[in-house]
Formats: structure tokens, C-alpha cells, sequence
């Protein structure tokens, strides 16, 4: 079996349109959440959100290419473009049959949809786009990106919700591994904060209302939590097989050695109270990886900040690390970038993966309160220095839908040096 690296990486953020500043950001404990201005948002009970700002899809892809997609789209396609160009693949010089795409979106195109609909309402039939259809479905990112690079190998776009980054990444690890391809460009987008969604999900009392204090609405495992926050962006990685990377002498970020998935079968939304999905999957992608709970030395959360998500997951957490749980740092992004919803996975396993090569843990901001059940090493308010060598990502969705990745560093020819990283 061949082993499988990330050899490149691209974001579109709260925190920034491009990993360094994404990244920076990140561990200095910095707030993507902002009052959203996109609309009008004056009846809505949450008026707060991850919004990615400064991007420009006009002046980035030309008018005529934009105004063809929706904007999930345009940041999946602006994240694999930073991905492809950070790897330093020649697709000239590759096989274009063992090059595929694995881009999932939970919602896809919502925004053209709501759009559309009201031309219909307002206008009559005749006034509907007839790119409706191919700028809203959910696998339309992963097939612009396969359109744009020629890639004519494996295009995928799983739909399991909030944890598709992660079965995007390790669906295409398991392609790999079993010689199915050379390349994936694998992750997730999502464009779904819109009127509509922001009144559903606030009246289903799941998003935070701390409307004065943006930057301190997102707070998972925190006694105070009311509510996740929505986020919008895309994170994409290029997963490729060890031999095709070391054959072009290609820069390794990490490797990628286990992958579980499970699902709870218990709920439409909820997450079964006693983490059970989440426990079978962290276990599944430990046995897979071949490592024992003890030798995990970070764990990213899924944790989107909300009281039960939040403990079911620190209950599978105790329930698969017993006593180590206590000594595993566990950070969560989402306390800085909301909860990115299809680009959730990505985006944070690009997190991991700088954390891996810098040895810094990302803190998990907004941690006032403890919680008595969420009484883990959280990395409260301050990222941390740490010798690191294996990772765990966590994305759990609606639905039941769990998906676990495990990423180590790569010691090999390629491998990327703590040199080569600022020290800020």
C-alpha cells in the first residue's frame, strides 16, 4: 500500500484568504466573527457571523468566469488554486487520469437559489437563469475545479454535512493508498450565510445571540455557550501518495495515516448525548493508523459551541483516551473562525497540519467559565509550544455523520523543518 502526504494547502477564511495569514491569526488568538453586513439582517435574532472579507471574485477570476458561480464555488476554486501552486505540481507533467478532485459543500449554491427564486416571484419564469441548476448543486465546486486544471481522474463531492472536509480528505487518502490515483485535491466550501438560513437556524435557537460582543460569541466547551456562530470559506489540501511526491522532489507538509468514519443513528440534527458516532470513529481512525490512544499528541475539535455538542464530545473523548484524555491538549478553531459548516474540515486540518510543523497549538479562545463536563485541557485563551508528532481532527455533522483524520509528521526527503516557518 502506498503512504499517503499532504504536499499543499489553500484557505479561504474569517481569518484570511491565504494559509499565512489565516495561520498567523490563529495562534495569536484572533476573532474572525463580525456583524454581518450582506444583508439585511434587522429581523434576525443573530446578527453576527464568519464572513470572509476582502475577496474580490470578479477581479480574481475576470467578470464573465465569476458570474458562473455561486460563491462556494469561487472559494473553492480560489483555495485550490493556492493549494495547487503551494505544492509545486506540474500538471503538464503529470498523468491527468491519476489526478482527481474530492470537494464536498453541506449546502451548495443557497445564495444563487434564493436569488433566482425571487426573479420567479417578481418577474415570471422567463426572468430565471438558466445556470439555476449547475451554480447551486453541491458538486459543482469540485467540478469547476476539475474542469480548471484538467483533472480526469476520481471526482467526488461527499455530502455528510459539517464533516465533509474530512471525508473528503480521508476518502482520498484511502484512493491513494490503495493506488486509485496519484493527486487528490480534496476539502470543503461552504457560502450559506444568507437571509434564509440565519432566520432557520436562529429560530431552531442553535446560533449565539451575543450580537454586542462578536469576538466573544463563539466559545466551545465554555459554561457560558449559547449557540455556534456561522462561518463561510473553503479549505483545500493536495493529497498525493509518498512515491509520486518524492519522484518530483515535492515539499511534504504532513502525512496522513488514519481515517474513520462513522454515524450516530440517532438524530436528524442532534449529536447522540453520549458521543457515541464520535467515540466509533476516533477509534476506527486509530486503528487504522496503527497507533495506540497514548501517542496522540493534539486533538482538533469539532466543538462548534454548543452545550450538547460540546460535552458528547468531551464524553468520547474520556470515553477512547480514559486517562491521557486529561493530557491531550484539545484546541477548537471554531472559537476564531465560527463554524465554517462543508469547509469546517478542511480548513482545520490545515490548522493541524501548521501545528504539526511549528509546534504551536492553536488556543481555544473566549474560555471564561469552566464547564464541570467539559473539564479538559482545552489550551484556554493562549496558543501553546509543544513537541508534536501525531494529530487527530475531528468534523462531526447533521445527520449522525463523524469523520476523524490522523496526520503525522513526515521525517523523510521533502519533509518541511521548523526553519522554514516564522516564529511569531
Amino acid at each position: 500500500m502506498e503512504k499517503v502526504v499532504i504536499t499543499g494547502m489553500g484557505v479561504m477564511s474569517p481569518l484570511g484568504n491565504d494559509v499565512d495569514t489565516f495561520w498567523s491569526r490563529l495562534i495569536r488568538g484572533e476573532s474572525g466573527i463580525s456583524h454581518i453586513n450582506t444583508f439585511d439582517i434587522a429581523k434576525h435574532k443573530t446578527k453576527i457571523g464568519g464572513i470572509v472579507r476582502d475577496f474580490d471574485a470578479e477581479g480574481h477570476f475576470g467578470r464573465k468566469e465569476a458570474r458562473r458561480m455561486d460563491r462556494f464555488s469561487q472559494f473553492a476554486l480560489a483555495a485550490a488554486e493556492q493549494a495547487l501552486a503551494d505544492s509545486g505540481l506540474s500538471l503538464e507533467d503529470m498523468d491527468r487520469e491519476r489526478l482527481g478532485v474530492y470537494v464536498g459543500s453541506g449546502i451548495g449554491g443557497l445564495q444563487t437559489l434564493l436569488e433566482q427564486a425571487a426573479l420567479l416571484r417578481d418577474r415570471g419564469p422567463d426572468r430565471v437563469s438558466p445556470s439555476l441548476v449547475p451554480m447551486m448543486i453541491a458538486n459543482m465546486a469540485a467540478a469547476m475545479i476539475s474542469i480548471k486544471f484538467g483533472a480526469l481522474g476520481p471526482t467526488l463531492s461527499p455530502v455528510t454535512a459539517c464533516s465533509i472536509g474530512n471525508t473528503a480528505i480521508g476518502e482520498a487518502f484511502r484512493l491513494i493508498r490503495y493506488g486509485g490515483a496519484d493527486v487528490i485535491i480534496a476539502g470543503g466550501a461552504e457560502a450559506a450565510i444568507t437571509d434564509i438560513s440565519l432566520a432557520s437556524f436562529g429560530n431552531a435557537t442553535a446560533l449565539s445571540t451575543r450580537n454586542d460582543e462578536p469576538v466573544r460569541a463563539s466559545r466551545p466547551f465554555d459554561a457560558g455557550r449559547d449557540g455556534f456562530v456561522m462561518g463561510e470559506g473553503a479549505g483545500i489540501v493536495i493529497v498525493e501518495s509518498l512515491s509520486h511526491a518524492l519522484r518530483r522532489n515535492a515539499r511534504i507538509y504532513a502525512e496522513v495515516i488514519g481515517y474513520g468514519a462513522s454515524s450516530d443513528a440517532y438524530h436528524m440534527v442532534a449529536t447522540h448525548p453520549e458521543g457515541i458516532g464520535a467515540y466509533q470513529a476516533m477509534k476506527s481512525a486509530l486503528l487504522e493508523a496503527d497507533i495506540r490512544p497514548e501517542e496522540v499528541d493534539v486533538i482538533s475539535a469539532h466543538a462548534t459551541s454548543t452545550e450538547v455538542g460540546d460535552k458528547s464530545e468531551t464524553i468520547a473523548i474520556k470515553k477512547l483516551f480514559g486517562e491521557d484524555a486529561y493530557r491531550i491538549p484539545v484546541t477548537a478553531n471554531k472559537s476564531m473562525t465560527g463554524h465554517m459548516l462543508g469547509a469546517a474540515g478542511g480548513v482545520e486540518a490545515i490548522a493541524l497540519v501548521k501545528s504539526l510543523n511549528e509546534g504551536i497549538i492553536p488556543p481555544t479562545i473566549n474560555q471564561e467559565e469552566k464547564d464541570p463536563v467539559c473539564d479538559l485541557d482545552y489550551v484556554p485563551n493562549k496558543a501553546r509550544s509543544a513537541n508534536l508528532q501525531i494529530g487527530m481532527s475531528n468534523s462531526f455533522g447533521f445527520g449522525g455523520h463523524n469523520a476523524v483524520i490522523v496526520l503525522r509528521t513526515y521525517k523523510g526527503p521533502g519533509s518541511v523543518s521548523l526553519s522554514q516557518f516564522p516564529t511569531s
